[in-house]
């Protein structure tokens, strides 16, 4: 008995270990990168590169996201509200759901899904093809080339593509009232022009800020940190995938939170 639970201390001072060495990387890349970002010139080009690979091309995903979002929320709503008698205050209920919580955490998933795996595996084949190796024999910055455009332009276009996903869920949201369910126009739109407030739109954009930080942040830290050739590129782009995903849920808690303080 006292073997296994030596066995078990063990076990758990090594989890502990490897915990805190992970996040201890992870902190100290992106302190790296936040100082690089203030010392050194940012590429301008690259930045807006790698806001076009971000942004503009995950914008079809996120509207058709957004979109079917919209259609399925306004759905539930009427269900629910049909019960007690509220079906005017969907188009606020919709629009609320949309832009302070669907919209943004949504939009975080599904650009993690597609840009930040993106970044992973773009950077991670470079660093197992000792393509950084020779960026860096060149005296090359690499975070300043590699990292900090990207990071950058996630936080910029983020809360750009929420935007479009708030918009268009809210779209599609008076589409499924007005000429699935047969609703008025009128009571959609003025609930919204009743109880949508700026802080409410300002708040989804500052959470889709942060989200782009965390997609891109975990994207490239994962890229730089690849081992283990071909197959550790494809770990580590799942890791990229899972850790941003989970980051965002979490963070979106604490931003709320954070957000309702003020």
């Amino acid at each position: 008995m006292g073997a296994y639970f030596l066995q078990f201390i063990d076990w758990l001072g090594i989890m502990t270990l490897n915990a805190c060495d992970a996040v201890g990387s992870f902190t100290i890349f992106f302190a790296q990168v936040l100082y690089c970002s203030v010392t050194t010139k940012l590429k301008i080009q690259k930045l807006f590169e790698h806001a076009y690979r971000i942004g503009v091309q995950s914008l079809g995903i996120v509207m058709l996201t957004g979109s079917f979002t919209g259609m399925v929320f306004a759905l539930q709503s009427y269900i629910g509200f049909q019960r007690v008698g509220g079906e005017q205050f969907i188009g606020a209920v919709v629009a609320l759901g949309l832009i302070r919580e669907l919209g943004p955490v949504l939009t975080g998933l599904m650009v993690t899904g597609r840009a930040g795996s993106a970044m992973t595996a773009e950077i991670g084949t470079m660093h197992i093809t000792e393509q950084i190796d020779a960026l860096r024999t060149l005296r090359i910055n690499t975070l300043q080339y590699l990292a900090v455009p990207r990071i950058i332009a996630g936080i910029i276009i983020m809360p750009c593509l929420a935007l479009f996903a708030m918009i268009c869920g809210i779209i599609g949201g008076y589409l499924i009232c007005v000429y699935v369910l047969g609703l008025s126009p009128e009571d959609y739109t003025s609930s919204i022009r009743a109880y949508v407030e700026m802080k409410d739109i300002r708040g989804g954009l500052i959470k889709s800020a942060v989200f782009g930080l965390i997609l891109s942040w975990v994207g490239t830290y994962k890229g730089f940190y690849t081992e283990g050739g071909a197959r550790g590129v494809g770990i580590a782009t799942t890791q990229s995938v899972v850790l941003g995903s989970i980051l965002i849920l979490i963070s979106n808690y604490f931003l709320t939170k954070f957000l309702e303080h003020l």
